[in-house]
């Protein structure tokens, strides 16, 4: 189930908000003008579908959003706990990072918790299977994939060259909870 905790961005410890209603976590993340929206990934995928595979099952989506935002290109992420490189990703999208373009992603399988840091506070936003999450270009952020991840999100760009990071150096993202 999709989910938004909130702490202060000085005191890990005790979270100031927390829900499971995707409806308050919209309501929320749009007072800080992040789109969140519960869309349906309702198409069969493969055991361990193709990047070509999942962009063929949900044209339809990035076509809305296309549209609707301009975007100039797409592509998918999927990750296994069998990748061989997983603690190295993962460790790489722990550090806090911002981009010069909106990072959009739509879950299509799976979770990954993506944290922002933004107004003096943290926003853990656990995104699941039919999560659409757009974060703010420059907006401090990092993600989670978990110890042992397995997801399948699509990835929209402003820019054709894809995920371009600006690692800020800030080592905040140790002090939060990980996704387990």
């Amino acid at each position: 189930m999709s989910a938004l905790t909130i702490f202060n961005d000085n005191d890990a410890s005790q979270p100031v908000w927390d829900s499971r209603d995707a409806d308050a976590i919209q309501t929320a993340l749009a007072a800080i003008g992040v789109r969140f929206e519960r869309w349906q990934a309702d198409r069969t995928l493969s055991a361990s579908p193709s990047a070509e595979e999942v962009l063929a099952a949900y044209q339809h989506e990035i076509d809305k959003l296309v549209a609707e935002k301009g975007y100039q290109s797409w592509d998918v992420i999927s990750l296994r706990a069998d990748n061989p490189q997983k603690d190295a990703l993962r460790t790489k999208f722990l550090s806090e990072h911002t981009h010069s373009e909106d990072e959009v992603r739509f879950f299509v399988e799976g979770a990954g918790l993506f944290c922002l840091h933004l107004n003096g506070k943290i926003y853990q936003i656990l995104c699941e299977k039919n999560d659409l999450l757009s974060v703010p270009a420059g907006t401090a952020h990092w993600f989670d994939m978990g110890s042992e991840p397995h997801f399948t999100a699509i990835r929209l760009f402003d820019n054709p060259d894809g995920w371009v990071a600006h690692f800020t150096g800030d080592a905040i993202a140790d002090a939060y909870p990980k996704l387990a």
